[in-house]
């Protein structure tokens, strides 16, 4: 248990490791030059940075180069993206899809009132992509296809090297949002097709305010934020040198841990839904059933609300997420999961619990104990209980 709670969010952040904390204080006391400094005092932290830089840069099997740190993953996304735009300033065509997080959609569709054609890729009901349909939208007008790794609520990994390999061959720019994949599943850019990739460090036990974006040699830049010469003039401002060490820090503890630690958290969550869907009558796990993220699990519960359940769970010290989650009070449901075509039924008592490496067996036990009780009495309390019609004309009148 993590504090007071079993903390199982980890896909909104994760707790900062404490190895990550004891590496990043000295700097935040004693060292506090400015890494750019020509003097000595500032000359030793800046080989700090370049310590952290070599690090991620391991974590991701690419050179010390191509990493650029940023803030956070929206600063990467958005840099990456208007920076293949500048790049090729006579296509104006841009391919997306339409579970992407809020970082890439929001961009998409400021660029869509400037003049821009955006295309949204569907998914199935696993959801999954149809490559077929990105092979017919891919023209010679094609700036850049931008696509997470993983999706943030059902876990689900696109084949993202397949992607690359049919946008390369219509010479667009692939960028790759791996928020969720970085220190889940093996990366090596070296191998790779993608020329751009996001990270934040507050996925994988880094603090917050801290991210990268992996910029593959070669590839044309134009920085987002213009200011100095920090980041190779890739990005302007003093650097944030605690933020950059604990993700150094983060990065190599990813390392060392990834293997064994996907095969623990893919147990546990494996354990999870599995008993949840055996004990619980009529629910089910959205998503694919395979490719999906070690450490993800999205289980729908017909007939009840997610705030409901997030709510009782809650009362027992449990922390995950809703899958129709709102958003500044609105009660519309999550977007992944109507363009996955889950039903109403589904769709607005669907929770995602995710795991990290600190999860434990008594941690998911707990869960297992206390869910099938707090399902059967919000069931209790609903009138529309194993009636689908009705469920959904209450849900239709409630949500418009």
């Amino acid at each position: 248990m993590q504090g007071n709670c079993i903390y199982l969010d980890n896909n909104a952040t994760t707790r900062v490791a404490p190895e990550v904390v004891e590496t990043m204080l000295p700097y935040m006391t004693d060292f506090y030059g400015n890494p750019s400094s020509m003097h000595s005092f500032g000359g030793q932290v800046g080989k700090a940075v370049k310590t952290g830089r070599e690090q991620v840069a391991a974590l991701l099997g690419a050179d010390d180069s191509e990493i650029v740190f940023t803030s956070c993953g929206t600063e990467g996304d958005n840099a990456a993206i208007r920076a293949a735009l500048q790049a090729q300033p006579d296509k104006r065509h841009i391919i997306t899809t339409s579970v992407e997080h809020a970082a890439i959609l929001n961009v998409c569709k400021q660029l869509e009132s400037q003049g821009y054609h955006v295309t949204y890729l569907s998914v199935n009901r696993q959801g999954q992509l149809d490559l077929d349909e990105l092979d017919a939208a891919l023209t010679g007008d094609t700036a850049l296809v931008t696509t997470m790794y993983a999706n943030n609520e059902s876990g689900v990994i696109f084949p993202i090297e397949e992607i690359g390999m049919r946008t390369k061959e219509k010479g667009a720019i692939f960028h790759v949002d791996a928020v969720q994949a970085v220190g889940k599943i093996p990366l090596n850019m070296k191998s790779s097709t993608i020329d751009m990739l996001t990270l934040s460090g507050h996925k994988l036990h880094a603090p917050k305010g801290i991210g990268a974006l992996y910029l593959r040699r070669g590839v044309r830049f134009r920085p987002l934020l213009i200011g100095g010469h920090q980041e190779r003039g890739r990005r302007g401002g003093t650097e944030n040198v605690p933020g950059i060490i604990g993700l150094g820090k983060a990065a190599e503890l990813e390392m060392l841990y990834l293997e064994q630690g996907s095969k623990k958290q893919k147990k546990l969550r494996d354990k999870l839904e599995q008993i949840l869907i055996a004990t619980i009558p009529e629910c089910e796990v959205n998503g694919h059933p395979t490719e999906r993220l070690p450490n993800t699990t999205n289980i729908g519960f017909k007939y009840i609300e997610g705030e409901a359940i997030l709510f009782h769970l809650d009362k027992h010290g449990i922390c995950a997420s809703s899958g129709s989650a709102c958003t500044s009070g609105s009660l519309e449901p999550s977007h992944v999961l109507r363009a996955m075509g889950l039903p109403y039924t589904i769709l607005h008592g669907s929770i995602r619990f995710s795991l990290s490496r600190y999860t434990t067996d008594t941690e998911i036990d707990t869960v297992i104990e206390v869910m099938p009780g707090i399902i059967e009495r919000l069931r209790a309390l609903s009138p529309f209980k194993n009636d689908d019609a009705a469920w959904l004309q209450e849900q239709t009148l409630a949500h418009r």
